[in-house]
């Protein structure tokens, strides 16, 4: 189980059509994830950061949908800068082999689905 609510299987059948349910989701996982990471000093910063620029794409992407077609792109280069690092202190935990397993290889599954949707866009958009 991914939470204390829903299975891998359950979500992608609830959330992988509905873009913003998607990244909402992946954002609490992110968190119920990081409260599984060790507890000593040096991890902090990779709570932090996760934390940090995993929620910050779902709320960019949130932002984007009342913005001008201009502000619409800007805000969707947020997301993919925040998505890629995001990848990136992913990538440093998976590493590391800390945290559920579980979740951490569901979210490292799920945050490169997430870059290669937000690419997609945005090299649809590049040829508007």
């Amino acid at each position: 189980m991914l939470s204390a609510n829903i299975s891998v299987k359950d979500w992608q059948a609830k959330y992988a059509n509905n873009l913003h349910e998607r990244l909402l989701h992946f954002s609490v996982i992110t968190i119920e994830f990081l409260g599984t990471l060790p507890h000593q000093r040096e991890y902090e910063v990779l709570r932090s950061q996760l934390a940090k620029s995993a929620t910050s794409i779902g709320a960019n992407y949130e932002e984007s949908q009342y913005a001008t077609y201009r502000e619409f792109i800007a805000k969707l280069r947020i997301v993919m800068r925040e998505a890629v690092e995001t990848q990136y202190w992913l990538k440093i935990i998976n590493t590391m082999q800390i945290g559920d397993s579980t979740k951490r290889t569901w979210l490292v599954t799920e945050i490169s689905e997430i870059v290669k949707m937000f690419g997609a866009i945005l090299s649809k958009l590049k040829g508007d």
